[in-house]
């Protein structure tokens, strides 16, 4: 095993091969490949326990409402409770899983910064002090970079705006008018839990929805898969695998359809004191406006890298940046997906050790 975890480097950080940035599916599954692989490294998480994003899930999302999670690589989850909050069953199962493998997971650890090191090192900067890397994979995901769409008007709201990252479950919507924004499937599931309490609920989104009614096999995923990769390569923000995929039909989307809670209105052109206006005159009264907008990479702490195209994205090619090759993306554009997390682990794993070998078979031994 190649062990410099406990060396200091020049710059003063603790000198590890590989850091891996979040601990998530994909910060887990690179780490269980790297760690069989014999590279040294750490695992760096900003989260105050395991479970990644899911810790923060609302508490109305159960397991079983939870669509194709799937299991870390050499540990499957079995005999979970379908009505238990996914937020406790993926949490705990994360925390068995870590134990399991002997992860080496630090945390909560805030990672500010990546840059240029010395040596043709990086260096990663921390709220817990500075680690010195020959490779970096970066796994954070999108939880902390919520979109939130800017509107003429949204600051003279008098009511209560929040996004899905915010979103506490239904019961705090009783009684209330509810405008909820967005055309993915946290809106659909927010939409059909808040309609249950709330007084009115209003449904609007950019693009009318496209629901999908029957199977969605491996010939689909390798399809949608390969329009989000298509971005990713030529560098632009990557889209979620969900967005091209369409919205899954089901009884309850059959009957919110039936019942008109899913009745999809445009976008509003402005917002009101009050509520929501549109340019043809027409206006929705409501209290709250709930954003379920969707998220964006979180990536900002490789800015000083210069890795973004002039797209706005990070061009990659499997998971290597291709302006650095030190630096992976997993969980990223077309890896974002519980299996592809999965994957991309193991592949970024692969072709880190490549080049950690490349580099000590180029570099004489004095």
């Amino acid at each position: 095993m190649w062990n410099t975890g406990a060396d200091a480097d020049a710059d003063g950080g603790v000198a590890v091969d590989v850091v891996v940035v979040g601990a998530g599916q994909a910060g887990l599954s690179s780490a269980y490949h790297l760690k069989r692989a014999g590279l040294d490294h750490v695992v760096l998480d900003h989260a105050p326990r395991p479970g990644g994003a899911w810790q923060f899930r609302w508490p109305s999302l159960t397991y079983g409402k939870v669509h194709g999670m799937h299991a870390l690589p050499g540990m499957e989850l079995t005999g979970a409770d379908p009505l238990r909050p996914s937020s406790e069953v993926v949490g705990e199962y994360f925390a068995a899983y870590e134990d399991r493998f002997g992860l080496r997971v630090r945390r909560p650890v805030d990672v500010s910064a990546v840059r240029e090191g010395d040596g043709g090192r990086l260096r990663v900067e921390t709220s817990a002090g500075v680690w010195s890397a020959r490779a970096l994979i970066n796994a954070t995901g999108t939880w902390d970079r919520p979109f939130w769409p800017r509107y003429p008007g949204q600051e003279a709201f008098r009511g209560r705006q929040l996004h899905t990252a915010d979103y506490p479950g239904p019961r705090e919507f009783a009684g209330a008018r509810v405008i909820v924004v967005g055309g993915g499937t946290s809106a659909v599931q927010h939409l059909l839990e808040i309609a249950e309490v709330a007084a009115e609920t209003t449904w609007v989104t950019r693009r009318p929805p496209v629901f999908r009614d029957g199977g969605f096999g491996e010939a689909e995923g390798r399809a949608a898969v390969a329009l989000v990769d298509d971005r990713v390569r030529r560098g632009l923000p990557p889209q979620s695998v969900v967005s091209v995929t369409g919205l899954p039909m089901n009884e309850a989307v059959r009957a919110g359809l039936a019942s008109g809670v899913l009745a999809r209105r445009p976008v509003f052109d402005r917002i009101t004191a009050t509520g929501a206006a549109w340019a043809d005159g027409s206006r929705v009264d409501a209290d709250v406006i709930l954003w379920a907008t969707g998220f964006r990479a979180a990536v900002d702490h490789l800015a000083p890298l210069r890795l973004r195209e002039p797209g706005g994205g990070i061009r990659v090619e499997g998971t290597r940046a291709v302006r650095d090759e030190r630096i992976h993306l997993v969980g990223y554009g077309p890896s974002a997906s519980t299996i592809g997390a999965n994957r991309a682990g193991g592949a970024a794993a692969r072709q880190v050790r490549r080049l950690l070998t490349r580099e000590r078979t180029a570099t004489p031994v004095p």
